[in-house]
Parts: C-alpha cells; sequence; structure tokens
C-alpha cells in the first residue's frame, strides 16, 4: 500500500482489513465493464447528478477508460485530503464508518461481472470508485462523509448485526462470481431474509446503516420535484439512476425518520428521499446521534455497553475511560451505582492508556462506584485540600460512603489526577460494600476506584485500541478468486485484441477474423459486439462486418427488454 499524509494517520486496528489491489487479475473484459459504466455514467449524470459530480471525477483523477490503480487514486486524493484503501469485499460496518472517519474511502477491488452491468448487489470498485469518489471533491458533502464516519463508528451493534452482516457478505460473494449454483445462491437468500425477520429491536448500528443507505449510498438533494443525484450507490448503477427518475420510485424528503425504514441491497429501492442540501444532512445526523449512548449516557449507554457483549468504552463526567467487557453493573432508580467489567479492562483519559492501567493491571475484570458521595461531594472536581478536609489523604486509611450505599474502606496509596480531575483513587486492603453484598476483598489486591458523578458517554471498542490490542481481523470468508474456464479464457483474449487496437490503432487487426469467432462462439456477448462495432464505426472500416454486428445485436434486443437499454445505450455512445 502506498501511503499519503492521510493513510499515515490510520490506526493500526484496521490495517488488517487492507489488501493489494489484485490489478493485474483484471481481465480485458473487467476494463470493457468499466469502460461501458463510466461513459454511460458521463453521459447520463452530467444532466442528472449533482454539479460537483463530473468535476469531481476530473478532481480525482479516475479514468473513464481503465479500472484505476489505487497508487494512482492516493497521490490525486491527498490534495483533496483523502486517500483510498483497497478491501476483500463487504467489511464490518463499524469499519467501514472508521475509515470514513479519517477521510479514507474503502473500495473494494472486484468488479462486477457482465451479467450485472447496470446493478450489482456486492460492492465493486465501480460502485466505491465511481460512486463515492468524485462526489467527495465536494467540500460539505465530504465534511458530512467525516462526520457520519465519526458518529456511526461509535454506534452499539448487537451480536444478530454481526450475523446479518455475514449473511449479508457470504451473498454477495456467491453473487459476484459467476459460476456459483442457482441453488447456493437461493440457499442464501433465504437464510438471509430469515435473519432478517428475526432481529428484534435494531441496534444503534442498524438505524444508522439506515442513514447512511438513504443519504451517502442512496441520497437525492434539492426537492420531491426537482432534485439531483448524489448517492454512491445510483451513481454507480446507470439502472437504477434511471428507474428513481420514474413516479413509480417514491420520493420523500429527507428526515430522522429514515433511520426506521430498512433498506433491501439485493433490488432496486422502491423509496428514495431528498434532503435539500448537505448541510441538513448534518443536522439530521446531529439529531440522530443525540439519542445514541454516546452522548445520551446514564444508565442507557451502560445499557447498551452491556446488551453488545463485546468490549465497550464507558466514560465518566471525569474523563476517566473504561474500556472492557461490561457486565453485571447495578443500575437503580435508572442511575448507574456501580460499574463492573468481566475479562481484561484497560483505564484511559482522552483516548490514551493511563501508566499502570492497562490489561495486565485489571486482567480479570473492574469494579468501582459511581455517583457522588454522601453529603452531596463530588471527589471528581476536589482539590488537595478540600480532598484533605474531608479525610481523603494519601498513607490514611479512608472510608468513603456514597449516595447510593456503596462503601469503600481502605488505605488510600496514590491518586491519579488529570486536567484539574481526579480520576482514580488507589487503595490497598480494601473492602467495597453494597448493603450486603461484597463487591470487593481486600485479598484480591490493589483497588481502583474510578472517579466520577455520572456515565456520561458509551460506545463500541476500545478508547486507546493500539494500548488494548484491539483489531478488526480480515473475515473469514474471503470473496472468490474467479477461476475462469477455457471458453471464458478465449473470450477474454478477444477482448484484449480489441482493447489493444483501441489504444494502438496501427495494429494489424484483423475484424472479420475476429468478429466471425465472436459471432459464432459467443453470440450473447453484446459487450464485447459493442466495443468492436463503435471501433470499426470510429475508423470507418470492415462494413460488412458492421451490419454483421449490427443484426446480431438487434436479435438480442428483442428477446430482452432490459438488454434492448443497455444495448441502445451503447448506441448512444457511438452518435
Amino acid at each position: 500500500m502506498e501511503l499519503n499524509e492521510v493513510l499515515e494517520k490510520l490506526p493500526r486496528h484496521l490495517l488488517g482489513l487492507v489488501i493489494d489491489q489484485p490489478y493485474h487479475s483484471y481481465t480485458a473484459q473487467d476494463h470493457a465493464v468499466w469502460r461501458y459504466v463510466m461513459r454511460q455514467n458521463v453521459r447520463f449524470l452530467s444532466r442528472h447528478a449533482h454539479g460537483s459530480y463530473t468535476e469531481g471525477l476530473r478532481k480525482t483523477g479516475i479514468s473513464i477508460d481503465t479500472i484505476p490503480h489505487m497508487y494512482g487514486m492516493n497521490r490525486i486524493l491527498k490534495e483533496i485530503g483523502w486517500a483510498a484503501v483497497a478491501v476483500d469485499g463487504f467489511i464490518p460496518p463499524a469499519a467501514f464508518m472508521e475509515f470514513q472517519a479519517y477521510n479514507v474511502l474503502v473500495i473494494a477491488a472486484d468488479i462486477r461481472p457482465s451479467d450485472q452491468i447496470a446493478y450489482t448487489p456486492a460492492p465493486d470498485i465501480i460502485h466505491e470508485a465511481a460512486g463515492h469518489a468524485p462526489i467527495i471533491a465536494d467540500p460539505e458533502y465530504a465534511a458530512y462523509l467525516r462526520f457520519f464516519g465519526e458518529i456511526g463508528s461509535k454506534a452499539f451493534s448487537s451480536a444478530r448485526d454481526y450475523e446479518l452482516y455475514e449473511a449479508i457478505r457470504h451473498l454477495s460473494i456467491l453473487k459476484a462470481d459467476p459460476y456459483t449454483p442457482k441453488q447456493k445462491i437461493e440457499a442464501a437468500e433465504a437464510r438471509l431474509a430469515l435473519l432478517e425477520q428475526n432481529m428484534g429491536e435494531p441496534s444503534e448500528m442498524a438505524l444508522i446503516r439506515n442513514l447512511h443507505w438513504w443519504t451517502v449510498e442512496y441520497g437525492l438533494i434539492g426537492d420531491t420535484d426537482n432534485f439531483k443525484i448524489y448517492g454512491a450507490g445510483l451513481l454507480s448503477s446507470i439502472g437504477e439512476s434511471i428507474n428513481c427518475l420514474k413516479p413509480r420510485v417514491k420520493k420523500l424528503p429527507y428526515s430522522i425518520d429514515a433511520a426506521g425504514i430498512s433498506f433491501d441491497i439485493t433490488t432496486q429501492q422502491p423509496q428514495l428521499f431528498v434532503t435539500p442540501d448537505f448541510n441538513y444532512l448534518n443536522t439530521v445526523l446531529n439529531q440522530f446521534a443525540d439519542g445514541m449512548a454516546l452522548r445520551r449516557g446514564g444508565a442507557y449507554a451502560l445499557t447498551k455497553a452491556e446488551a453488545s457483549g463485546n468490549t465497550a468504552t464507558v466514560e465518566l463526567s471525569s474523563g476517566l475511560q473504561i474500556s472492557g467487557t461490561f457486565s453485571g453493573s447495578v443500575v437503580r432508580d435508572n442511575e448507574a451505582v456501580y460499574l463492573r467489567t468481566t475479562g481484561p479492562t484497560s483505564l484511559c483519559h482522552q483516548n490514551k492508556e493511563l501508566e499502570g492501567q492497562g490489561k495486565a493491571t485489571h486482567p480479570h475484570g473492574f469494579g468501582s462506584p459511581v455517583g457522588r458521595l454522601a453529603g452531596g461531594l463530588k471527589p471528581e472536581t476536589m482539590d488537595e485540600g478540600s480532598l484533605a478536609g474531608a479525610g481523603i489523604i494519601p498513607g490514611k486509611r479512608v472510608t468513603l460512603t456514597f449516595e447510593s450505599g456503596v462503601k469503600v474502606e481502605g488505605l488510600l496509596e496514590y491518586i491519579i489526577r488529570r486536567n484539574g480531575r481526579n480520576l482514580i483513587l488507589g487503595f490497598s486492603g480494601c473492602t467495597v460494600t453494597l448493603g450486603q453484598e461484597t463487591l470487593f476483598r481486600p485479598e484480591w489486591g490493589m483497588y481502583d476506584m474510578a472517579v466520577g458523578e455520572s456515565v456520561t458517554a458509551a460506545w463500541p471498542g476500545p478508547a486507546d485500541p493500539e494500548a488494548f490490542g484491539y483489531l478488526f481481523e480480515a473475515p473469514a470468508e474471503r470473496t472468490h478468486k474467479i477461476e475462469h474456464t477455457p471458453e471464458a479464457l478465449a473470450l477474454h483474449r478477444l477482448y484484449q485484441q480489441v482493447r489493444e487496437q483501441r489504444e494502438n490503432k496501427a495494429l494489424t487487426f484483423d475484424a472479420a477474423s475476429l468478429a466471425g469467432e465472436l459471432l459464432s462462439r459467443y453470440p450473447a456477448e453484446w459487450l464485447l459486439m459493442t466495443e468492436l462495432l463503435e471501433l470499426l464505426n470510429e475508423t470507418a472500416s470492415a462494413p460488412e462486418v458492421q451490419q454483421q454486428l449490427s443484426h446480431r445485436l438487434r436479435i438480442l434486443a428483442d428477446k430482452d427488454e432490459e438488454l434492448a437499454r443497455l444495448i441502445g445505450d451503447a448506441a448512444l455512445l457511438m452518435q
């Protein structure tokens, strides 16, 4: 991976998802698919896309004729403060959004097969590079995309969410492989449908993914009667771009209500949402974020952390961050009274692990009261004099009684303070009780008591991923490396001949022989027929071959309405 200034800032825990772009595995047919889609994009979207799209193509250096190389894209993207990395198909939603937060576009390295040229349910380089990249040249939209990444990466998922992600990834991998047996696809579709029907209450991630889908992927801008396209899913799918203009696709004003409307990735969308401008997207996102554990805090945030069943971070009003797997915490009267984690735990401040407060110190879990002391004292804000006045003095035995009834008794060894706030009180020989229950015993070792009046935020993952040893691992199921049949390889060689002739018209070229082999061996290969016909039309050569190709294309178009549109669109580019 060739780094630029943006990529150098990526945290290590994301790097396991990055792959080398398999550029030399793209076939001449793949480049022809890219060329067809991109030329149609420029022709159609110059009229129907947001004004920044065509200018964005120029700014991001995306070629019309050739699949872009990530190295070249990064050299240009850095000029607008962004970068791109290649990944293997769908990656976990939280990771996808965190890349966005670092101004990095995630680009699926594969390209759709020719029979999915108008629409593909799988992420591919057309969708990512031709859909997402050009529109980020608009500074206002780029700021929204980055902000969305910051908020989205802090949304809690459920265990069911990950099952759903794996099912979607599995189906997309099967559909992207032209040689997958039909029954395997049908079985994967049935499993996905079953999961979607039994998801239970939607998680924060499920809801915010809906907002992402209806804006970043399938958004319209303007008003419901006069709009332009800006969503990458539409910008990379001419079929759906055309379809979205039709009255049968409902156009609804964008609002936070879109978070409650799910989507089907395997089919075209029955409704789309229209935002008046890019800034309004931030308004809705802020409205949604206000209801997340990230901002809402309190017992709600702690409950979300526990329900996730995974590593999470809870931040206290003092600024102390506790990262671990939360379980068995005590909540009374909708207030967090006592926090508990199981397994390795890290204590941090401003997303940096505090010295001596990592997993090695807290390998089996962590517990601490939350709240005020009896009498309303808030130890997080007390200075040294105030602490001494309350009897909280290092080197002395101290008894702390909280309003909740939690009692902490032990020898105060040290106080950890940052930015004028007390974060941790360290006790030896400590006993912690709540009523008749003993929460900590002296023989368990040092007791590091977190200081904080309340829970102010919670989010998934550790506060300091590197210190915690946290990584996003590459998905176990990889996209299929397509093993082409001898017949397909022979077809690709024909595509290559046309490609080489277009790039170097001085080459010796037997159009009649190529067309004869194409029409006899591959009578349904409409894309190569249009490529060859265009080449011959440009040079006004081989009129008999042109006539043969045109006749065959008319026959194909008469048999299939969708194919008729694709062939007709190709013909428009020859005029």
